[in-house]
């Protein structure tokens, strides 16, 4: 049976009233929260009175809805991961390392290296910045998605050092995933352009929000959204490279390229595991397909805070829509992506709610286009949005 946890606007879980952070209450920013539990229990939980935040969720969340059954299922598929999932991972040795694309402390050219960096960054306008800010703030709450790749049943890291193929597969894409935030940072610390404190309590605040993409420790809901998430920054470093290309930053250009690659290695090998599901339990996968799209993919940063702008994602993703960087259209093509790769639309012997959740997972992505072709014919005209990571500037949104 599901666990339901229940949050509801009316009982917050702080004993003390949260410090003010910007001129502003946290209290203001976060529901009132309380849990309950489908076993008939429930409990006030006394916080410590130092600031505390919790997480801004306000839908009701749901645990281990994963038949215990199908557990045995991923059990099963241990040598095959190891044989088809690990072989995307590359040796440490063979991967590519931050400092490979920034200048070298020990050198002596190091100060002109610096000073080179500086130079071409000036070349980048404001609105550039803000989405790779962005992109690299995401990176950067690798601890929350190591977390929510371990609550997921039948394939979690049991012990933190466990040796099986799904948990070696956890911690080495972690691994390699954690480089793509220290480049970033480094490389945009370096060039002087942003207000880094501003930026590192944005990446405090995320994380200690944490994330609730409603997967459910439901591994089938976990790996149809990593396999839709990885083709997402792939997309939206793709981009950020094209853009730093056109304003002159060849370098930078290569370091959004460089992890754009990482991405796509990674979203291969999600891919796979939900292609293999297909073959074995296609009715149990399409319904967690149309499970996850109708509950709509959350970006991973969706909690997004400055201390200061309760809406910064929404502020941040308008920008990359205006930029091209991430559009609704994107999300469109990759569930169309995904239906093609996955060959949804053919497959057969399907229950009747598998029937129902193929159509429509299957007639969906027109539907989205038509959706988003409204919201363009209604968008009002674009306004200016002062954004802290950048020293409080304005940018057209």
């Amino acid at each position: 049976m599901a666990c339901r946890l229940a949050f509801r606007p009316d009982a917050y879980l702080c004993a003390s009233r949260p410090r003010d952070v910007g001129g502003r209450s946290v209290a203001a920013r976060y529901p009132k929260v309380s849990m309950a539990s489908t076993v008939g229990t429930s409990s006030r939980i006394l916080m410590p009175k130092k600031p505390f935040t919790p997480p801004r969720e306000v839908h009701e969340q749901i645990t281990h809805s994963m038949p215990s059954q199908k557990i045995e299922i991923f059990k099963s598929l241990e040598d095959w991961a190891k044989d088809n999932i690990l072989v995307h991972l590359k040796p440490v040795e063979k991967c590519w390392q931050p400092q490979d694309f920034l200048p070298d402390p020990s050198a002596e050219s190091f100060h002109d290296e610096v000073k080179e960096l500086r130079e071409r960054s000036k070349e980048l306008p404001d609105d550039f910045f803000v989405v790779l800010v962005g992109d690299m703030i995401t990176e950067e709450a690798l601890p929350t998605y190591q977390t929510m790749l371990n609550t997921l049943d039948g394939v979690r890291d049991e012990t933190g050092a466990s040796t099986t193929s799904w948990a070696i597969w956890t911690r080495a894409w972690t691994a390699e995933e954690n480089r793509h935030g220290d480049l970033l940072n480094k490389y945009m610390y370096l060039s002087g352009r942003v207000d880094m404190k501003q930026i590192e309590r944005t990446i405090q605040y995320l994380i200690g929000s944490g994330m609730d993409p409603r997967t459910e420790n439901n591994p089938y809901l976990g790996f149809i959204y990593t396999s839709f998430q990885e083709r997402a920054t792939f997309i939206s470093h793709g981009n950020t490279a094209r853009l730093a290309k056109e304003h002159g930053d060849l370098k930078l250009a290569q370091v959004c390229g460089i992890i754009a690659s990482d991405e796509k290695r990674h979203e291969t090998a999600y891919t796979k595991i939900i292609e293999k599901l297909f073959e074995i339990d296609p009715d149990g996968t399409v319904l967690a397909f149309a499970d996850m799209m109708k509950k709509k993919i959350s970006m991973p940063a969706h909690l997004m805070f400055d201390g200061r702008d309760d809406n910064l994602f929404e502020h941040f993703s308008t920008v990359a829509q205006r930029l091209g960087v991430y559009t609704a259209k994107d999300y469109a093509d990759i569930l169309e992506f995904l239906v093609g790769r996955w060959k949804v639309g053919e497959l057969t012997g399907l229950s009747s709610e598998g029937n129902k959740a193929q159509d429509f997972v299957c007639t969906l992505v027109p539907r989205i286009r038509r959706l988003d072709e409204r919201a363009q014919a209604r968008s009002k005209p674009a306004g200016k949005m002062r954004f802290s990571w950048i020293y409080d500037r304005e940018v057209m949104i």
